[in-house]
């Protein structure tokens, strides 16, 4: 297979494979509460690490020490962008609530979409970089969009949705992840930009791990050990992947 497939594989991998996790949500309320209850902090651990183990030190190998500057700088970026406008994620906003209103629901699907787009460019810039590391960008955004889409898939159920509009709309949201991926790929031959793009991709995915899916769990008020084990397991399984899995530029 060439460039462009292996790519279109992995772009496909962090956005509608993904979407079956929220699918679960229709169709098995039982399962898709275990999932995502366990799933949180999973994500959390592979966030956390694939930022601080797997991006920074790739970025810092193409454009230098500026990459810390990067990632602070996306990190109160995005903090920023959540908190004076809306949120990127919502795991499980308005569950609680009787009525989710219709100004909400737009704001999460936008949010959603932007998330995806960021996704589809830390990808293609982890891609460009190695298609390796592209990978396990790849399985790492798999691995926490799971407990998003099953989240977003409660949102909107709870705003009244027939479960055919949310699929389409959600598929449609996904799909900006492999646009995403393929603007880096075809509009970008600059190493500099590229260790940019993933800096920047780190500072978005530490944010999301260490202020979204780990508070999270507190909420989940799971047992200690159930909530420790996931999140070891999540760091655990990607830091044996980037020993595994040559991706050195």
């Amino acid at each position: 297979m060439n460039e462009t497939i292996n790519l279109f594989l992995l772009a496909l991998l962090g956005s509608l494979i993904a979407l079956f996790g929220g699918v679960i949500f229709l169709f098995n309320r039982t399962l898709s509460s275990i999932l995502e209850k366990y799933s949180v902090p999973f994500a959390a651990g592979v966030l956390v690490t694939v930022s601080l183990v797997g991006l920074i030190p790739e970025s810092e190998q193409e454009i230098g020490e500026v990459t810390y500057w990067i990632v602070l700088a996306s990190f109160l970026g995005v903090y920023l962008f959540e908190h004076l406008f809306f949120g990127i994620h919502h795991h499980g906003d308005g569950e609680d609530h009787h009525e989710v209103k219709d100004s909400s629901v737009g704001l999460v699907i936008f949010g959603d979409t932007i998330h995806n787009f960021i996704d589809g460019v830390a990808i293609g810039a982890s891609f460009m970089i190695s298609p390796n590391l592209g990978l396990i960008t790849a399985l790492s955004t798999f691995l926490h969009e799971v407990p998003h889409e099953i989240g977003d898939f409660g949102i909107l159920l709870k705003a009244g949705w027939r479960n055919s509009k949310i699929l389409l709309v959600n598929i449609f949201s996904s799909l900006t992840t492999i646009v995403g991926a393929f603007l880096v790929y075809f509009f970008n031959s600059n190493d500099y930009l590229n260790g940019s793009l993933m800096a920047v991709s780190a500072g978005v995915f530490l944010y999301l791990g260490a202020s979204d899916f780990l508070p999270k769990i507190k909420e989940q008020k799971l047992h200690r050990i159930k909530s420790i084990l996931p999140l070891i397991l999540g760091s655990i399984i990607i830091i044996l992947t980037l020993l595994i899995i040559p991706h050195e530029s």
